[in-house]
Parts: C-alpha cells; structure tokens; sequence
C-alpha cells in the first residue's frame, strides 16, 4: 500500500499542463474529439479526473490548449520571405498539421479565448501580408479565402473514402467500383475522369492542394494589383 502511495504522489507530481495537452492531442487523434473526457483523460495519466483541473480549469481551457499546440505546429511566414512564398509554406504547412490531427478543423478558429500560439499565428500571417503593402481590407481577403480553402480543401481529403495517402490503388478500386455499376457511356464525363485521373497509378488527391493553392495565390495577386 505505501508503495502504491508513493507511485500516485510521483503520477501527480509529474503532472504538467503540457503533458496534460499533449496526451489529450495523442488520445484524439487516435479515437476522435467526440471520445475525450476528463475521465479518460485521467486513466490514459494515471490520475483521477480531479487531479487535471490542479492545471486546465475546464474541458474548454484543454481544447483552447490543444488547438494552441496544432497552432504551434504550423510554420510561421520567415522574415524576409516575400508574401507569396510565405503564404503557401504557411498554406502547405497548416495541411500537414490538420491531416495529423483531423480533429482539429472545426475547432481552429473556433476558440473565444485562444492561446499564445493562436494569436502569435494569425499575426505574423496578417503581418507578411501588411508588410508586403497589403491593405487591412486586402490582407482579411487573403486571409479568409486562404484558410477557407486549406480548411476545406483537408476536410474533404479526410473524409473521402479511399486513403489519400496510398496512391491510386485505393482510388482506382473505388472509382471501379462505382463506375461498374453503370451501364457503358452512361455519366460519360466522370467515367473519363476516373479513367484519365483517378485511376491512374500514383494518383493522389492531396496533389490538388497546391495547384487549387497557386491559382489562389494568383487571384490574390492580380486583385492586389
């Protein structure tokens, strides 16, 4: 018994807010947003639920600090850079970063009270866009429409039903799939497109970020000027 005492005093010892966050961020990712609980939480720490709320004051300062670590992940526009380049590693980046945690999209910007992270984020990106000469009002543009397309854009690839990250076998047995259950030369425009794209070997469909991505970064530059 006092073993077991002295086992649970370091446990609680070593409990952290940080390790607290990161453990909620493995757990989600595993098993999805809708499964956290403080509960669960606690047993994944070895730690009774009350023992969490010594460092987050509720289950929404523990979202608040995990969306500031997805946050943290992402790479932040580099001095010097110029706004174009800075804005599509920030782009490319931001995706990794929500493929790894899914969970994260609808929560992103979402938060009333977000992090340091958060916040340090959104304005070293408004600041890229105000030094390059962007106005407020052209700078909020480009923000919008940029994080409107890398949130939707990852939705969508997370929620297709084949796995993006394989290549075109699984594409190609699903877009197979679907089309033989159709008569030949019916719904003739997407059996060439599954034929000519899909299908195709190495096919990815996370390779469409980046050309989606430039054609906006074009948009934003001939609008601009």
């Amino acid at each position: 018994m006092a073993m077991q005492a002295k086992r649970a005093a370091k446990r609680r010892a070593a409990l952290t807010r940080e390790r607290i966050l990161r453990t909620a961020i493995r757990l989600t990712d595993r098993d999805g947003i809708d499964s956290l609980s403080m509960r669960k939480l606690g047993h994944a720490l070895g730690v009774e639920a009350m023992s969490l709320y010594n460092h987050v004051r509720n289950k929404v300062d523990l979202l608040d600090g995990m969306v500031d670590i997805v946050f943290s992940q992402i790479d932040l526009p580099s001095n010097g850079l110029d706004w174009r380049n800075a804005m599509r590693k920030r782009a490319v980046s931001a995706r990794q970063a929500l493929l790894r945690h899914p969970w994260a999209i609808g929560l992103m910007e979402s938060r009333a009270t977000p992090g340091p992270a958060t916040l340090r984020h959104h304005d070293a990106v408004l600041g890229s866009l105000r030094k390059a000469g962007f106005s407020i009002d052209m700078a909020a543009h480009a923000y919008s429409i940029l994080d409107g397309y890398i949130y939707g854009f990852t939705l969508t690839e997370l929620t297709l039903p084949f796995s993006t990250s394989e290549g075109g076998a699984g594409v190609a047995e699903i877009a197979g799939n679907i089309m033989d259950g159709f008569r030949p030369g019916e719904y003739g425009y997407l059996a060439e497109m599954a034929l000519d794209r899909a299908r195709k070997p190495g096919y990815k469909y996370g390779d469409e970020f980046e050309f989606g991505l430039d054609l906006i970064l074009d948009g934003i530059e001939r609008v601009r000027a």
